[in-house]
């Protein structure tokens, strides 16, 4: 095969997969650099030099009333990856989780005889278990980053490979914790509280106004506290800003160093997601909190099969740190939790201990060199 020809799809729906897939694309040029990644991601994929047809912002949401509400986008974006794939047929196609979208993304390639990498599995071993058939049927390879998930694929006959978590090689923090609040403007001799409220807007419509109203709470309780917020590429300040006025909280909000900020904090409010093992990985207690749409979460109450819904708990197989889903995840409960976590230093303790442990159930790393390989193989194997 002519390498100069070489055009691999790439399509990451949302700002975790945006990470993930600008890493991949990094490492598989440096193993050719002749090869040309288009398609769906956001800033930090073209960074890496992938060509981005869809902004993902525009794509990253959750929940079936959700999707419903950006269904023109969504729509518009299938459609023109559908053209491309059976018009122009690239020589790979690389899906970054987002099952909705990227299984019928997937069915088109089939069609079209585009050989499919699936790179991050959806959480089907969680609800709708079901899909594996559908996932043998339309995916050529899987490429694994949690341990358990392999033999999950090899009983249904899908050819897979745990590839390692790529987080184990994002994260990595060389500071104190002193010194990580003092690089920030904070001072480290008084309580840092996170507020990660998520990468997607309609995350940030139902759970930063829970979040701050806990941080209010939090002041009242420890007026010494101090805040900050990790702002998400996929978002602008512009989303989060008039909330954090009215409500007249003082908040440090940084778009860089994630892993350096989750260091200066003593505890982090956290929406469900790959932040939480980011923050498992640095080793900061945190206080989980997720909501949906009432109908959706109805669905997903009947459909989901595991205990935990935090990644890191997930990975642990135990609840480590607190979750508060739906009506639980309140003002009241989310402040009484973080404010166990500053006050108890044996409570705060157990919990760093057992995050401790959860780096070493996802591998030795080097998951983004793992996957260019796949790559680089599926594509000679043609």
């Amino acid at each position: 095969m002519d390498n100069l020809s070489r055009r691999i799809m790439i399509v990451a729906g949302e700002a975790s997969g945006d990470i993930y897939g600008a890493e991949l694309a990094r490492e598989t040029i440096k193993l050719d650099p002749d090869i040309h990644f288009f398609g769906i991601g956001g800033a930090r994929m073209r960074e890496a030099g992938v060509e981005t047809l869809v902004n993902s912002s525009e794509m990253a949401v959750v929940g079936l009333v959700e999707v419903l509400k950006h269904f023109d986008v969504i729509s518009a974006a299938f459609l023109k990856l559908k053209k491309i794939l059976l018009n122009e047929r690239p020589d790979l196609l690389i899906l970054i989780d987002y099952p909705g979208f990227n299984l019928r993304l997937a069915k088109i390639a089939k069609k079209a005889g585009v050989k499919v990498l699936y790179y991050i599995s959806p959480q089907i071993w969680a609800w709708r278990q079901g899909r594996v058939k559908k996932i043998a049927r339309l995916v050529d390879h899987m490429a694994v980053i949690l341990p358990f998930e392999a033999p999950f694929y090899e009983s249904a006959g899908v050819p897979v490979s745990f590839v390692g978590h790529p987080m184990l090689d994002l994260v990595n923090v060389n500071m104190e914790k002193a010194e990580a609040a003092a690089s920030f403007g904070l001072n480290p001799d008084q309580k840092i509280v996170g507020l990660f409220p998520g990468s997607r807007r309609n995350e940030i419509e139902r759970l930063l106004p829970v979040i701050v109203a806990s941080a209010v709470e939090l002041k009242q309780r420890f007026p010494e506290v101090q805040f900050v917020l990790p702002l998400a590429s996929t978002l602008d300040s512009d989303t989060i800003a008039p909330l954090l006025t009215s409500a007249g909280l003082d908040v440090t909000i940084t778009r860089d160093r994630i892993h350096d900020l989750i260091r200066a904090c003593d505890a982090v409010i956290s929406v469900s997601g790959t932040v939480t093992l980011e923050i498992a990985l640095v080793g900061t207690p945190m206080v989980i909190i997720y909501k949906l749409s009432p109908l959706t979460y109805q669905l997903a109450k009947r459909l989901v099969k595991v205990p935990n819904i935090g990644l890191c708990n997930i990975v642990a197989g135990e609840t480590v740190v607190k979750e508060l889903i739906q009506d639980e995840a309140n003002s009241n409960n989310i402040s009484d939790e973080i404010g166990d976590i500053l006050t108890n230093v044996g409570y705060e303790c157990a919990i760093r201990n057992k995050l401790a442990e959860i780096r070493s159930k996802l591998g030795r790393g080097g998951a983004s060199k793992n996957v260019a390989q796949l790559t680089i193989k599926l594509m000679e194997d043609q």
